[in-house]
């Protein structure tokens, strides 16, 4: 069976169908990611570019006529 690393602690966790917490290694590893999501520590990064800022201008533009 395949092991990989925990993502929570590095901890060997079989990845495969008995490990109802995959990729995690316990119930504990998973739930302490999932409060760390819950609770905004970790977050998807937006990712704003020219095209973005333009985008935004002109709605802004159009609501003020």
């Amino acid at each position: 069976m395949k092991s990989v690393p925990c993502p929570r602690c590095g901890a060997p966790a079989p990845f495969g169908p008995q490990n109802k917490w995959r990729p995690f290694c316990s119930e504990r590893c998973k739930s302490i990611d999932l409060g760390d999501w819950a609770s905004e520590r970790f977050r998807v990064p937006k990712n704003e570019g020219p095209e973005d800022e333009k985008t935004t201008g002109d709605k802004d533009a159009g609501a003020e006529e």
